[in-house]
C-alpha cells in the first residue's frame, strides 16, 4: 500500500531529477529515498526513472507523476474545505507570481477590504506554476512568461511595452528609440537567467544573431533599476515598473522592436477548491485597473 509520505517523497525526486538534492530539500538521508523510490516502481511493476548516467524521470514516471499531483491536491482541497468550513471565514489565499511589484496595487486594496484574511505569497518561476496550481500548493499565479499545462485557466491582465533604461548622461539617452544593434556593445544590467526579462532580453538579440553583454546579473530586481542609474550598464525596463515604482532618475527610451513587450497573465486550477479568499483575490485581480494602477470605478 502506497503512503503519502512515499508519494510526495516521489514528487520532488520527480521534479529535481535527483537523489541527493531531493534528499536534502526532504531532510532525510539518500539511502533512505533511494529504497521509498525502489519500493513505488516494485509496486507499481514499472520503473519510473531512467538511471542511466544522470537520473531522468521517463514517460511512465511523467504519466503517473501527472495522477499524483491531482491525486495529492484533491486531498490538499478537501483538507482546506474542511478547515474553510469549520471556520465559517472566508478562508486563505495562496498567490505565486515571478514579481510582487506588479501587483502590490491590488494586493494593498484586497488586504484593506478583507483584513482578516491570510494571503501566502510564493515566488515562483514560470516553469513551476503548473505544477504547483495541479498539486494546489498554490491557488492563483501571475506570470509574464506563458505557463504551459492542460486544464489551467488564464485571463490575460495587461500587454505592455519593455524599453531600454539608461542612465541620465549616456550618449542614448537623448534618442527618441533605440533599436538592438544600438545597444549590440552595451553593458546590461539584468535578471538572472529563467527570469521573463532575461529571457525577453536573450531573446531579442538572439533574432539579430546578437549575445547581450552582461556586466550584472541581480537578484534583487527591485536594484536593477538603482544600478543602471549609478552608471553601472543599460537595461530593459518594462512601462509598468517605470511608471509605478522605479524612483531612479532614468531616461526610458522605446526600443523599436515588436517584440519589445511582456504581457502579464493570471492562471488558476478550474477543478481545484478555491477558497472564497480565493475567489475575492481573483476578482480583485481581474477587475483592477491596470491602466491607472487603480481599483475599478463602481
Amino acid at each position: 500500500m502506497m503512503e503519502l509520505n512515499s508519494l510526495r517523497q516521489f514528487l520532488v525526486v520527480a521534479r529535481l531529477e535527483h537523489l541527493s538534492r531531493a534528499a536534502d530539500e526532504l531532510q532525510i538521508a539518500q539511502p533512505s529515498l533511494s529504497r521509498t523510490i525502489a519500493r513505488l516502481e516494485r509496486e507499481l511493476g514499472a520503473p519510473l526513472f531512467d538511471r542511466s548516467g544522470r537520473l531522468r524521470l521517463n514517460d511512465t514516471g511523467r504519466l503517473y507523476r501527472d495522477h499524483v499531483e491531482r491525486a495529492l491536491g484533491e486531498l490538499e482541497a478537501g483538507r482546506r474545505a474542511v478547515t474553510d468550513a469549520a471556520d465559517q471565514g472566508l478562508g486563505a489565499v495562496r498567490l505565486a507570481s515571478e514579481t510582487f511589484l506588479t501587483l502590490t496595487g491590488p494586493l494593498a486594496a484586497f488586504k484593506r477590504s478583507h483584513p482578516a484574511v491570510e494571503i501566502g505569497l510564493h515566488w515562483s518561476p514560470p516553469e513551476d506554476m503548473a505544477r504547483r496550481l495541479r498539486a494546489q500548493e498554490i491557488d492563483l499565479c501571475v506570470a509574464s512568461q506563458p505557463v504551459h499545462a492542460e486544464g489551467l485557466e488564464a485571463t490575460r491582465l495587461f500587454e505592455e511595452q519593455v524599453g531600454a533604461a539608461f542612465p541620465l548622461d549616456h550618449p542614448l539617452a537623448g534618442r527618441a528609440s533605440v533599436t538592438i544593434s544600438d545597444l549590440a556593445d552595451q553593458p546590461f544590467v539584468t535578471a538572472r537567467n529563467g527570469h521573463w526579462l532575461r529571457r525577453l532580453l536573450d531573446r531579442l538579440f538572439a533574432a539579430h544573431g546578437l549575445t547581450p553583454k552582461i556586466v550584472c546579473e541581480s537578484d534583487e530586481h527591485s536594484a536593477i533599476a538603482d544600478l543602471i542609474s549609478a552608471g553601472l550598464g543599460i537595461g530593459l525596463i518594462p512601462a509598468f515598473a517605470r511608471r509605478s515604482a522605479t524612483r531612479a532618475p532614468l531616461a526610458w527610451i522605446p526600443l523599436d522592436d515588436p517584440a519589445s513587450r511582456r504581457t502579464v497573465t493570471l492562471y488558476w486550477a478550474p477543478d481545484s477548491h478555491l477558497s472564497t479568499a480565493a475567489r475575492l483575490m481573483r476578482t480583485t485581480i481581474t477587475d483592477w485597473n491596470w491602466t491607472t494602477s487603480e481599483p475599478p470605478s463602481r
